[in-house]
């Protein structure tokens, strides 16, 4: 009997894929049935005599965050360098080093507005080179839509669609002049 197993590999953080990282992270942790006390903790009791007035069936359940607490904390560690980790290490559950890091790499809210602004710019300023396949560009446009929606624009599909037909190689006029200028067939 053979037995195969799958080592997943957790993505590094660095300081320009926090967006990305925080993303597949969630994923992950998602998958591994811990997104949950990341985002929203549990209740650790302050003291052994308060734990051991805990009912059974609560010390069965802080039990089981606990596990769920520290394997989160593992994935997370397995994703950071050690200067980023230095900066956590102090955190306790995973719920805190998971607030630390979205301070630490979320930015305020004007620093969204800004970094918006210049993903508008580079999204309206946008043309497809000479060299570029439709599916390449496309990406291209994509990878900064989804960094928009990240910053909070409200980006809908008919716009996406409008960039790309408006801002096509001059090589693509011929697919796009029945959509430009439609023919009226006389009989």
């Amino acid at each position: 009997m053979t037995t195969e197993s799958t080592q997943t590999l957790i993505p590094k953080l660095t300081k320009d894929n926090y967006d990305s990282w925080c993303i597949r992270l969630k994923a992950f942790l998602g998958s591994q049935e811990c997104l949950e006390i990341v985002h929203y903790g549990y209740d650790e009791p302050e003291s052994k005599e308060e734990e051991d007035g805990l009912q059974e069936a609560q010390k069965q359940a802080l039990k089981v965050n606990r596990k769920k607490d520290n394997k989160a904390k593992t994935i997370i560690y397995q994703g950071l360098d050690e200067d980023t980790f230095e900066i956590i290490a102090s955190a306790e559950t995973s719920h805190d080093i998971w607030e630390a890091l979205q301070q630490k790499y979320k930015g305020t809210d004007r620093i969204k507005k800004i970094r918006l602004q210049s993903l508008r710019g580079e999204f309206e300023l946008l043309q497809m080179k000479s060299s570029d396949s439709i599916s390449d560009y496309h990406t291209r446009i994509m990878v900064i839509v989804n960094q928009m929606r990240r910053n909070g624009a409200a980006i809908v599909d008919s716009r996406i669609t409008e960039k790309i037909l408006r801002s096509l190689d001059p090589k693509f006029d011929l697919l796009l002049s029945p959509l430009k200028s439609p023919r009226k067939w006389t009989s």
